[in-house]
């Protein structure tokens, strides 16, 4: 039976050692108040310690004085399993310290791991990896010298095929953000943006015999419509009651609360921007990119774009007229709408639906999106691809890997360089005016994040489109199809790679 508590009460069902497993989503839907106690009862007393955290998506509110920050950073964690590190802004430095073991697994598997932990399997199955960073063939999931867990990703042979095996430690503590409890302790989401993989992750916790502590806004005295119900009140511990604090309307339209059109989606979205501090100046060369990228959308897709210069698909896309009639999701389960960004990054203007993560990913794994946008840190001659990985920082894969998997057409959007990198546009003609010192091309990459071994073997279209030209991934390796009006293929492209490329036979005519 649930007990309604403090917070400071609730925190003291955790235990040295414990294996406590969040629901937040990068920044969005952390229960900062259990997080505020942690620290407190750590400061005060050194308990407790020696603790264990998983986070499917990472469980940062973009302040390292916030949230779990504080008590990581003094010592209480021992190891972190992580999709992304991105919004944890002091424990993405303190992993490359090695501080404490850390490892970095595809958000997805982690969804799933988590749901076969819930069912009373002890992994979850997998061809997402196979070839990439994490593949203990390739470096294993450890990112810093002293993460040498070997038992979180095996690769294993079933029926002839290769998986990677995903096994996460028992969870001993759930701590969930919800919005109310009814008065027999039901939880509902209604004003949340996600609800991630909150039911997986409670019935995984009491299964190992665990607490399950949720945080909510409000506490009623009628009961909640059993369709709402996330989570059941036989599998919570402790509710605690927090008020949260007065929002803006733009953060309200994320809810679902109300209808929005399609007409004012855009509305929506500079609202947030200008909230969230995300309006950047104009990127000329991520214009470009976007442009041509959003090219390749086709009525009726099933899309999703990653954060950075792919967000300006979106805009083009509008433009064009193919936006309303393609679908648009996010990792966090959201389906339909149009996808928020930066600090609100996983939650949804106007979506047709939220559903758990675990089927979010179940989409991604299995080929159900018919083409992605995302970004990448470096390429090489093969067209393998980093993106969860640059010189002396680190963010993490996310759902990058899940996304590229297996989906029909992955597009790539990228500079050719970058630091210093000038670039103008005149009626469709493109002028380099200074190269980045940067290179984006490279001989070899830093780390694996797409495999383009698995690409060929899986029929994928990949395109590599940057500000200059466009690569297609070819037989042997990248392959120049595509040059913009005003570049110079040879004194612009070719002569600044470090290694030969296939080039189109119509583009040397």
């Amino acid at each position: 039976m649930y007990q309604i508590m403090t917070s400071d009460e609730a925190i003291n069902l955790i235990k040295d050692g414990d294996v406590i497993c969040l629901n937040s989503f990068l920044g969005i839907e952390n229960p900062v108040a259990l997080h505020e106690a942690i620290y407190r009862k750590y400061k005060a007393t050194g308990s407790p310690k020696n603790l264990t955290m998983i986070s499917s998506a990472g469980f940062g509110v973009w302040d390292e004085t916030s949230n779990a920050e504080g008590y990581i950073k003094d010592g209480a964690v021992d190891k972190i399993i992580c999709g992304h590190f991105g919004a944890m802004f002091s424990t993405k430095k303190l992993v490359l310290e090695d501080r404490f073991e850390a490892y970095n697994l595809p958000l997805g598997c982690i969804s799933h791991a988590i749901r076969a932990q819930a069912g009373g399997i002890p992994g979850a199955l997998s061809k997402v990896g196979l070839d990439i960073f994490v593949d203990p063939l390739v470096d294993g999931p450890g990112i810093n010298n002293i993460s040498h867990d070997d038992s979180l990703v095996k690769r294993v042979d079933v029926d002839g095929e290769e998986y990677l095996y995903y096994k996460l430690p028992k969870i001993d503590v759930a701590i969930i953000k919800g919005t109310v409890s009814d008065y027999k302790g039901n939880i509902t989401f209604d004003d949340m943006y996600m609800s991630g993989d909150a039911l997986s992750i409670c019935q995984a916790t009491k299964a190992n015999g665990g607490k399950v502590i949720v945080q909510v806004d409000r506490i009623v005295n009628g009961p909640s419509r059993p369709r709402n119900t996330i989570i059941p009140g036989c599998l919570v511990d402790a509710i605690v009651m927090v008020k949260p604090q007065p929002r803006h309307a733009a953060f309200e339209s994320l809810t679902g609360s109300f209808e929005i059109p399609y007409s004012q989606w855009t509305d929506w979205s500079e609202m947030l921007e200008s909230r969230t501090s995300t309006k950047s100046v104009v990127n000329i060369p991520g214009n470009i990119i976007g442009k041509r990228a959003a090219m390749e959308l086709k009525e009726d897709d099933i899309v999703n774009i990653g954060v950075g210069i792919p967000e300006t698909v979106t805009k083009y896309a509008r433009e064009s007229g193919i936006l309303d009639k393609v679908t648009l999701t996010v990792e966090s389960g959201g389906v339909g709408g149009f996808p928020a960004s930066g600090k609100v990054f996983g939650a949804v203007i106007g979506a047709d639906a939220v559903y758990d993560m675990a089927n979010q990913f179940d989409l991604y794994n299995n080929g159900g999106l018919d083409i992605c946008f995302m970004g990448g840190i470096e390429v090489d001659k093969q067209g393998n691809v980093n993106a969860h990985r640059s010189p002396g920082t680190y963010a993490g894969i996310g759902g990058f890997a899940n996304i590229t998997a297996k989906t029909g057409t992955v597009i790539f959007c990228l500079t050719f360089n970058t630091k210093g990198l000038d670039v103008d546009e005149n009626d469709g003609k493109i002028t380099i005016r200074n190269n980045g010192s940067m290179p984006k091309f490279v001989d070899k990459i830093t780390s694996i994040s797409f495999s383009a071994k698995r690409a060929r073997a899986n029929c994928q279209k990949v395109l590599y489109v940057t500000e200059r030209c466009v690569f297609e991934l070819g037989e042997k390796g990248l392959r120049l199809i595509e040059v913009y009006p005003g570049v110079d293929m040879h004194g612009d492209i070719l002569d600044l790679l470090p290694f030969e490329v296939e080039v189109d036979p119509l583009l040397q005519y």
